[in-house]
């Protein structure tokens, strides 16, 4: 069985945001980091970043469509992931 190209995921945070921690911490816990290619973006590296989601952190986009925002939880991502890149 061939796996499709890896997801893209964007997480958009910022430092000191415990929000943007625990949704790491849940995607490491989902056991699925071969499915995917992770960018972590510092929202205060860019003013129009900023503006979009300064009360919005964390955000997680995942081949350019936004998929979670705030929280997620481990097997909810896992699920998400592994239904775009398994044929």
């Amino acid at each position: 069985m061939k796996l499709k190209p890896k997801a893209r995921v964007v997480l958009y945070s910022k430092p000191g945001c415990h929000l943007c921690e625990e949704m790491k911490e849940e995607m490491n816990r989902a056991g699925c980091s071969d499915l995917y290619e992770l960018e972590e973006v510092n929202i205060e590296d860019a003013a129009d970043l900023f503006a979009r989601y300064r009360y919005e952190i964390p955000v997680l986009s995942i081949n350019g469509v936004e998929a979670f925002r705030y929280h997620l939880r481990a097997d909810e991502f896992r699920n998400y992931v592994t239904a775009l890149v398994r044929p």
